[in-house]
């Protein structure tokens, strides 16, 4: 892309739930201030390869590299001070913390020097989390613990955010509301998106590029536009997506 090596790459991934093969030879490139989506059922093996990015589980074979650097090995803790963050599938915020300690967690990554100003933004992102940050994670919705989880993620000051699923199990207006943050932030200040997601329309909507998996395979790729002009991935993915 312009020459420009991407800002990670995935070559050949493979990895394994014991003898269950759940990523087979995964290619996939995502550049610096793209928003690249990886669309497909539940089960196809998008999560895994988010789980694979970040360390845990490991690759069995192939390479990811991110920056030039070969994190493939890496521990998870390393991976995540080098400016990737992760809103993992099912949120995983802490319940038995308020709002405002799980923003902490997320910022612990960092030097804090830019707390403030961290925190400020994502109120503003996300103004109900400002009227919560006294309320313990457990007692939010579904939608406003999804917003927290990002927010969390974005706390870490990440160059490469890493979104698994966020708009599973809610209500249209909600998806719609944190689609429109994501793209906020890849405008307003070129932060790069990996997203995967069950959604279809949504997420191609949004994309520069996408990918289609199939059983842990990478079936098609090409822009967000293309891929939702193809009659295969309206057929398999978005009968009823439009919400």
């Amino acid at each position: 892309m312009n020459g420009k090596p991407p800002l990670l790459s995935i070559r050949g991934v493979e990895t394994w739930y014991g003898k269950i093969v759940a990523l087979r030879g995964v290619d996939v490139d995502v550049y610096k201030g793209e928003i690249v989506t990886m669309i497909g059922a539940n089960g196809a093996g998008k999560s895994t390869l988010m789980m694979t990015i970040c360390g845990d589980p490991k690759a069995h074979a192939g390479t990811i590299t991110y920056e030039g650097i070969d994190i493939t090995n890496a521990p998870t803790h390393e991976i995540m001070h080098m400016s990737i963050a992760q809103s993992p599938e099912g949120r995983r915020i802490f319940p038995r913390m308020t709002v405002l300690e799980n923003l902490q967690m997320g910022a612990a990554v960092t030097d804090m020097e830019h707390f403030d100003d961290d925190l400020g933004r994502v109120f503003e992102l996300f103004p109900i989390l400002k009227n919560r940050k006294g309320q313990r994670g457990g007692t939010l919705s579904g939608g406003e613990q999804q917003m927290l989880a990002i927010a969390r993620a974005l706390m870490s000051r990440p160059k490469l955010l890493l979104l698994d699923e966020p708009s599973l199990g809610l209500a249209p207006m909600i998806v719609k509301q944190i689609f429109d943050v994501i793209r906020e932030l890849n405008e307003s200040e070129g932060l790069t998106v990996f997203l995967v997601e069950q959604n279809a329309y949504h997420a191609l909507r949004l994309a520069h590029r996408g990918y289609v998996m199939v059983n842990g395979e990478i079936t098609m790729t090409g822009t967000g536009a293309e891929l939702l002009a193809r009659e295969e991935v309206q057929a398999a993915y978005l009968e009823g997506g439009r919400h």
